[in-house]
């Protein structure tokens, strides 16, 4: 193309230091960045580029850089740098320059139409952005202009790559318009302006969509466009001719993720609420995809699947208040509920064999939260149809929680394995969220499950089936007041009864256990049932976190029932801490959980136990001080003072933290006389820079 005399901005471009930006100067720039193998050349050569970008010359060279002759990366930084002057330094293009660079850019997209698809996408990012800071004054039919220019007869392009032109510019029309820099003020004009040019984007898009000689190619850039769209909060019923169009495009392989995006991204702007009697008519059209969906899942089909269960959800969950105020249409939006439902017991573990069943569970708190926010009256009515879907849902997440084979589980990597201890988190907040639904019910029905299952003389019951009851126990206990159920002192007994042969659900007994201590505290009797549990398994370094963290619980919440186990709970511990079985953050919860029992005790008896307790450490410090400080005695001395500091933390005997509870819960007087910390009578040694004098102290 011929070089105009004057480039657009170059008379007001501002007064830059004048730095050497040529044709030739980029180009030796750009070949440094690309294919110079010393990284600090590539880096010194990236920081001229965008200086490059930016100076008045920009305006000069960026057209150059674009000519036929040139590789597509140098054509790309020339569109590169166009887009950042037009969407950057507007205000230095005088006004009687805005229709030439119109129609140059005009020109160049025509041109590389055909030509390479990275360049032809910068340019039109650049001129939507001079399209939008043109609108709507200088420019009021943007969006229509574009569109008649491009379906011109006489251009030398064949009409699909016009059409494939045209349809990129559209596509990065409304996304320019999402990262501009606009004013506040302008951008409110410029959004109403695009509002109202949708009439002459969606009729095209439809025609082109349901036209049946129209290439896929098309069509997919039809619905990717039309995807862009929407996020302007489009009037949802404006849409409906093209969400039934992506509907039905969903039967193509190669449009369907395309078809999935359009879809998911039209149901959830958050005015589409509004409009009603459009979601109703929705809800058929995803109903319709669950026989696709069960052949997916059939036949091992993720993607399918997934996508399918993206459209599902994003009705459920964006418009579930909306569908359940429309009371007259309650069995077709139950059947969507029953089609989530399906996505969330998706066969297979997640993540190996299926990726789909963590986007339902925000679904399932979004439904409850707006069943609850209804009137009484219209919650019972709720409440009658959903309480069973509620209790079909613990089943399924806790299917879903269970743990694979072991042979199974030993395939998978450390990645797969964090992924499900997530998704595992995730279900236990569910579980616990469901609960506000339910109620006591719901732990009366994990009891009545877990009974059967440890009793039942027909057949034998897998680990990984009692493990997930115990988990669903776990996740409600940990933060829900379970101290008046009527079936936790039935679980507390059924405990000892579960034969472990498994790591993970050893764990998840530590942990239940755990989560029951302040319900073991206001029941003492039943301690004797699952310490000894506990005690075996801090011998277990595999059970290190769950076994320490219970028996902390324990010493804490039941510290004035222990003194009868006090010998042989510091017995095994001392044990454990002796055998070095746990790393150093477990055995500080150690001494932790020591200090809270020891807290109980007569004096004399927190003495006796401390003398024995914390004297190996008092010898093994005398040792480190008489030698020459170094790195590995440094961390010795750290970690014993350590263990010393967290037993001394929790050791206190000056009041009872539960007197505030009632004079029922005191059950022993507060000591009299020294502090059993004060009252040890052992040799400390000096600190190791005193007995070296002529080291540094560590």
């Amino acid at each position: 193309m011929e070089r105009r005399e004057e480039q657009p901005g170059a008379a007001g471009a501002g007064a830059a230091p004048a730095l050497d930006f040529t044709v030739e100067n980029v180009e030796k720039a750009l070949h440094q960045l690309y294919y110079d193998p010393n990284i600090e050349n590539k880096n010194l050569a990236q920081k001229w580029l965008m200086q490059a970008q930016v100076s008045p010359q920009a305006w000069h060279f960026s057209w150059q850089l674009l000519q036929p002759d040139k590789v597509p990366e140098i054509q790309y930084f020339g569109a590169s740098a166009l887009h950042i002057k037009i969407s950057r330094y507007w205000s230095d293009i005088p006004t009687d320059q805005y229709e030439s660079l119109k129609a140059q850019l005009f020109t160049q997209i025509t041109r590389f139409a055909s030509g390479s698809k990275i360049v032809l996408t910068r340019l039109c990012v650049a001129l939507a952005s001079l399209a939008l800071s043109m609108m709507p004054d200088a420019w009021p039919c943007a969006v229509a202009d574009m569109v008649r220019l491009f379906q011109a007869e006489d251009s030398p392009v064949d009409g699909q790559g016009r059409c494939l032109a045209l349809l990129e510019l559209l596509t990065v029309l409304p996304e320019e318009f999402q990262t501009s820099r606009l004013p506040q003020y302008r951008k409110g004009l410029v959004r109403a302006s695009l509002a109202v040019e949708c009439g002459a984007v969606f009729p095209l898009l439809e025609q082109l969509l349901q036209q049946p000689s129209s290439p896929s190619c098309v069509r997919q850039k039809v619905l990717k466009c039309f995807s862009s769209w929407v996020q302007l909060e489009v009037p949802l019923q404006d849409c409906e001719a093209l969400i039934q169009a992506a509907f039905a495009a969903l039967q193509d392989t190669e449009l369907f993720d395309s078809s999935v995006e359009a879809i998911v991204n039209a149901i959830s702007q958050p005015d589409a609420q509004r409009y009603v009697n459009t979601l109703l008519k929705l809800i058929p059209l995803v109903l319709g995809l669950q026989e696709q969906l069960r052949q997916a899942v059939q036949n091992g089909d993720m993607e399918t699947s997934h996508g399918i269960c993206r459209i599902a959800v994003a009705l459920g969950e964006n418009h579930s208040r909306a569908l359940l105020d429309q009371v007259e249409h309650w069995q077709s939006f139950l059947a969507l509920v029953n089609m989530i439902m399906f996505c969330t017991g998706i066969p297979g573990h997640y993540p190996v064999n299926e990726t789909t069943s963590s986007l339902t569970l925000t679904f399932w708190y979004t439904l409850q939260d707006d069943i609850l926010s209804f009137e009484a009256e219209k919650q019972a009515v709720y409440q009658q149809v959903y309480r069973p879907v509620y209790f079909q849902l613990v089943d399924v997440l806790l299917h879903k929680a269970q743990f694979p084979s072991d042979e199974e589980y030993g395939f998978w990597s450390s990645d797969e394995k964090e992924q499900f201890r997530i998704y595992r988190v995730d279900i236990s907040d569910t579980l616990m969220y469901v609960y506000e639904m339910l109620g006591a019910e719901l732990l009366s029905n994990l009891y009545d499950k877990l009974g059967r299952l440890l009793t039942s003389s027909e057949e034998p019951y897998s680990w990984q089936h009692t493990e997930a009851l115990l988990y669903g126990f776990q996740s409600i206990a940990e933060t829900i007041d379970v101290n008046y159920s009527d079936v936790v002192p039935g679980l507390i007994g059924l405990i000892p009864r579960i034969s472990i042969s498994n790591v993970q659900l050893a764990d998840t007994v530590m942990f239940t256990i755990g989560a029951l201590s302040e319900w073991l505290a206001d029941h003492p009797v039943m301690i004797n049932s699952v310490l000894p549990l506990v005690l075996h398994a801090l011998g277990n370094p595999e059970l290190s976190v769950s076994s320490v963290s219970t028996l902390k619980k324990i010493c804490r919440e039941c510290k004035y029932d222990l003194p009868p186990y006090a010998a042989n709970i510091v017995a095994v511990s001392q044990d454990v801490l002796m055998k070095q079985i746990h790393k150093t953050s477990q055995c500080m919860w150690l001494m932790q959980a020591l200090g809270f029992l020891l807290s109980a005790l007569q004096v004399e008896e927190i003495l006796k136990n401390l003398h024995s307790l914390i004297s190996p450490y008092i010898q093994q410090l005398e040792k480190l001080a008489e030698e020459i400080p170094n790195p590995s005695n440094k961390l010795a001395i750290v970690h014993i003072l350590g263990l010393l500091s967290n037993l001394f933390t929790t050791l206190d005997v000056s009041h009872h933290e539960d007197d505030h509870e009632g004079p029922e819960l005191r059950k022993l007087p507060v000591p009299q006389g020294p502090n059993p910390v004060g009252g040890l009578s052992l040799p400390l040694p000096p600190p190791p820079w005193e007995c070296h004098c002529h080291s540094p102290p560590l």
